[in-house]
């Protein structure tokens, strides 16, 4: 599975190394030479742990938690720190507070099946990326920081709070690295002041009983990002304003909203995740497309990006994985000639969601769900990311 798969991968993601940050940096980077542990009381570090079949998503913490500080006046970004979990005290005037100055990610950490002490991250080369993406589309200072650095800090909170880490397939560690504008100001200007922080929940299977497909609706009166804005950045901004379009379609009975934009109606992402169709062509053969990111309105999601390299490098089989426009018109053409085979959601939280129905113009455009290539991308990235499969170099990494 790898000759094919990890060469691919290795011409995508190979090149030259980033250079480390040089002595006269080092002072104001994020440094995990620098990174102090402050410990909770070993006799209370599993205080508060559920049993993992109790787990729902987002609501239970380990008990510690990463954090750096950024102060443009003392000249960047201070010595990290894993302390135990707190709340923030803040600055009423702080600027995330008042501007949505922040930004954050969400990836795993899981335990190999067959070996509990191998922990793993799944290609957190991507999530640093986009969070530094994001930070400097909010024109936040310290962008600039040395991804391996962070990471080195990450997999040190998680080799710390292992025991929180639930064992299984479907299950893992959550983690939220976040940052937030500090800087106490009102004017409307970059903040000088930031905190970093890295909070970790343990969370069960996303689907308890197996696949649940879902039911859109893209009739709604509202648009999620449009060029020029921030949907290719995962800012808070992108999903505040999401929640209303969310519960009126849940009210109609939908379970997400199918997101599109302009008078052509193309499809970008469904709900808070990437989407993907799978189409016989018209000429013979089938391909599997996903809205392309060059519009900058799509999240780049790491699951996305992997699902593309890996059908790009023929991983299941002999069909066309192609990233291209695709309006709701063409989908609904497509649907009426019996050639939409399949779709699906794509993102952390659940790897992948099978889409059942889509509501267009008033008519539910019906999907088989869960389809054969659905349950391959699910089975085949969750084997990678817990080590049952090697994958591609780089994408299931030690900590």
């Amino acid at each position: 599975m790898r000759s094919i798969a990890s060469r691919r991968a290795l011409r995508l993601l190979s090149g030259p190394a980033a250079p480390r940050a040089s002595a006269a940096a080092a002072a104001r980077a994020i440094s995990s030479a620098r990174l102090t542990v402050q410990p909770v009381p070993e006799g209370e570090r599993t205080s508060g742990m559920l049993p993992k079949e109790e787990l729902k998503f987002g609501k239970t913490f380990a008990p510690h938690m990463l954090q750096c500080a950024y102060n443009k006046a003392e000249g960047g970004w201070g010595a990290p720190e894993i302390v135990p979990f707190h709340h923030l005290a803040i600055h009423p005037a702080a600027s995330a507070l008042h501007y949505g100055l922040e930004c954050f990610e969400g990836m795993k950490a899981y335990k190999t099946l067959d070996d509990e002490s191998d922990l793993r991250l799944f290609r957190p080369d991507r999530n640093m990326k986009r969070l530094k993406d994001s930070m400097d589309r909010l024109s936040m200072p310290g962008a600039d920081f040395d991804p391996r650095e962070l990471i080195e800090c990450i997999g040190k909170l998680v080799r710390l709070d292992k025991d929180w880490i639930p064992s299984g397939e479907g299950y893992s560690l959550y983690l939220r690295p976040t940052v937030i504008a500090t800087h106490p100001f009102l004017g409307l200007s970059p903040p000088d002041d930031l905190l970093l922080y890295v909070i970790t929940s343990p969370v069960g299977p996303y689907y308890a009983s197996g696949f649940d497909p879902v039911r859109l609706t893209t009739d709604t009166p509202y648009v999620r990002a449009w060029p020029g804005g921030v949907g290719s950045s995962k800012v808070g901004g992108n999903y505040g304003p999401t929640m209303k379009a969310g519960a009126e379609a849940n009210a109609a009975g939908y379970s997400q909203v199918l997101w599109v934009f302009g008078e052509d109606e193309q499809v970008t992402e469904v709900g808070a995740m990437n989407v993907f169709f799978l189409m016989e062509k018209e000429g013979g053969g089938r391909e599997l497309v996903t809205p392309p990111l060059a519009r900058g309105d799509i999240l780049p999601g790491v699951t996305r990006q992997s699902i593309v390299e890996l059908g790009q490098s023929k991983y299941w089989g002999d069909m066309d994985v192609v990233e291209r426009a695709i309006t709701m018109p063409e989908l609904h053409k497509t649907w009426k000639e019996g050639r939409l085979v399949e779709a699906f959601g794509a993102g952390t939280a659940a790897v992948v969601t099978p889409i059942s129905e889509i509501q267009y113009n008033g008519e539910d455009i019906t999907i088989q769900a869960t389809g054969e290539l659905t349950e391959r991308v699910f089975h085949d990235i969750m084997a990678i990311q817990y080590g049952s499969v090697e994958g591609p170099e780089g994408w299931s990494v030690k900590v």
